[in-house]
């Protein structure tokens, strides 16, 4: 299998409710990850960070030196690879071929790669498949640029979440301060706008707002108050359906 992922769900506590898909959308560095996290604590749910893996296929592209214009030494080069996550420390971290590469693939080298490399066909059908089979039982959050107009485009609660460029470079610059990275808001705002411009104008399932998506500006949010509003959302949808 091209990706195996282990993902272990509390069976001490079963839910009786019938599950839904949650899928969220939206910009770079615009918290999708955070929020998709803890509604899925929240909700007793199964979390999958689709822009890990494609993050993850990024690195092994980078360490191996594949020419991302080879599609034979990309056909090639996906043949070996092995994503899985695990929780370590309480914290959803990224295995690749078996390290832990959580760190390596937030660098900003590799945020400046991985939207060419998400734009790869062979690359997004390779992953697009392993996220479907993921979801086959419901029950699960996931985010990133295409999961609710390709992945899911029946997921019963689907967001596109944004917010304003500036607010996002600043965000995304702390946090990498944060975690001890040498970089500059300068370099953040380029790198954003250059992803925005990618994810956007690719051809292969560019991002884009479901007809049927919630649009959520948190420009202005604190995580707690988008945190209650979304999983006010899903808790009204998980009721009508039980």
């Amino acid at each position: 299998m091209f990706v195996r992922l282990f993902i272990l769900a509390d069976m001490d506590n079963p839910s009786k409710k019938k599950k839904i898909i949650i899928a969220i959308d939206g910009h770079s560095s615009c918290g999708k990850s955070t929020l998709a996290k803890e509604l899925a604590k929240e909700l007793d749910y199964v979390y999958v960070d689709s822009g890990a893996m494609y993050r993850a296929v990024s690195l092994y592209f980078d360490e191996h030196q594949i020419s991302l214009d080879s599609s034979e030494m990309v056909a090639e080069a996906l043949k070996n690879i092995s994503i899985s996550f695990s929780n370590v420390k309480g914290i959803n971290t990224t295995f690749l071929n078996g390290q832990n590469v959580e760190k390596e693939i937030r660098s900003l080298r590799i945020s400046d790669m991985v939207s060419d490399v998400a734009a790869i066909s062979a690359v997004r059908s390779k992953l697009v498949d392993e996220q479907q089979k993921m979801g086959k039982n419901k029950g699960i959050v996931m985010d990133g640029r295409d999961i609710g107009s390709v992945v899911f485009p029946q997921a019963e609660l689907k967001l596109f979440v944004t917010a304003d460029v500036k607010i996002r470079g600043i965000r995304r610059y702390e946090e990498l301060l944060e975690k001890g990275f040498n970089v500059s808001l300068e370099e953040i705002l380029n790198n954003l706008n250059k992803r925005d411009h990618i994810d956007s104008t690719r051809d292969d399932s560019p991002l884009i707002q479901a007809d049927d998506a919630v649009l959520l500006d948190n420009s202005h949010l604190t995580k707690r108050e988008q945190l209650q509003k979304v999983k006010d959302w899903a808790l009204e949808l998980i009721n009508e359906l039980n």
